[in-house]
């Protein structure tokens, strides 16, 4: 797969948007965090009056604010939302208490994502696991079954989200000797008990299971959902390392998800994921216009809302065919195979 040669300055091209505006950006945080807080609050009051059901016909609505205040923290992790470095940072931590996601540590494993999307040969921390059709075969019945349980979509975007955000980031998991990463953690985790622990004392423990936790595991099956099909969709980029080139991987790994314009303030523009890997340091509000500027970008890579459910059954990378495949064509093509030899 080649880059078309119309988009080989496209760094460059969008450099000018690189730039984000104190104003637009506190006026950002303030309309999202608001309505969360509000319907946050909302949800354990009703909780405590007995309204269950009002309760939790609240956090769903809660869930898609705080999606959108989880992309913020993501803006902060690449330095792109303030100009300040301190601003980011703690914006990004105080988010990080809401989001469950300790800051310092994600932002070191988001960096090593986007150093490496895309190359078969550094496929490490940060990302979806995805194996090569042969390194599928390759493994014995039972590497292949708990592959095939990872894969699922109620294990991925079911038991998943909610095992990595409230006990994986607990830890640092994969940089466990870098004493930073630990720090991140361990504050992290002294911030949620600091939201939690009153909670508790001002409502019970049901503030906690009917309220925050259901808020917290529903936008995280959302999130976990956005950040798949950003790279596994039909037409993705994959490649070794000898012919990975991180310009390919950037705008032909990462797909432009287009969403009705409700979802897309909701999920902060994420979905022109290839400009953002393009081009991290820009802010989330200015992608729109990048693609207003540049319409020959809305048509790399783009898939619907239902492209992009019908793309959780993409599990292997056929390196022969050079495209990612279902467990069903891999069956089908092993078959074929057999019945060839």
């Amino acid at each position: 797969m080649t880059l078309p040669d119309k988009f080989r300055g496209a760094r460059e091209m969008l450099a000018r948007y690189q730039r984000p505006s104190l104003g637009r950006s506190v006026v950002e945080i303030v309309i999202t965090a608001l309505p969360l807080l509000i319907l946050w609050s909302l949800a354990l009051l009703a909780v405590r009056l007995g309204w269950w059901w009002l309760g939790a016909a609240l956090s769903l609505p809660a869930a898609a604010f705080l999606v959108r205040l989880f992309m913020i923290q993501h803006d902060c992790g690449h330095a792109s939302f303030f100009a300040s470095p301190r601003a980011n940072a703690w914006t990004g931590r105080l988010i990080g208490v809401l989001t469950m996601t300790p800051y310092g540590y994600w932002r070191r494993t988001h960096a090593i994502h986007h150093a490496t999307s895309g190359n078969l040969d550094r496929r490490t921390l940060g990302a979806v696991e995805t194996l090569t059709v042969e390194e599928y075969r390759a493994k014995g019945w039972l590497g292949r079954l708990g592959y095939r349980l990872y894969r699922n979509p109620l294990v991925m975007f079911g038991i998943g989200p909610g095992y990595m955000f409230v006990l994986q980031h607990r830890l640092p998991i994969g940089l466990m000797k870098e004493p930073p990463a630990w720090l991140s953690v361990l504050g992290n985790t002294a911030g949620l008990a600091l939201i939690v622990v009153p909670q508790i004392l001002l409502g019970g423990i049901k503030g906690v299971l009917l309220v925050h936790l259901p808020i917290v595991l529903v936008a995280a099956a959302i999130g976990v959902w956005l950040f798949y099909v950003q790279h596994q969709f039909e037409g993705a980029y994959w490649a070794r390392n000898e012919s990975w080139k991180p310009q390919e991987a950037a705008m032909l790994g990462s797909s432009h998800l287009h969403l009705p314009p409700v979802l897309r303030w909701f999920t902060a523009n994420i979905g022109a994921h290839h400009v953002h890997h393009v081009g991290a340091k820009i802010p989330f509000y200015r992608l729109p216009q990048v693609l207003k500027d540049h319409p020959e970008l809305k048509e790399v890579g783009k898939i619907t809302l239902w492209d992009g459910l019908k793309a959780v059954r993409l599990a292997l990378w056929d390196e022969a065919g050079g495209r990612l495949v279902t467990f069903r064509e891999e069956r089908r093509a092993r078959r074929m195979t057999l019945a060839l030899a």
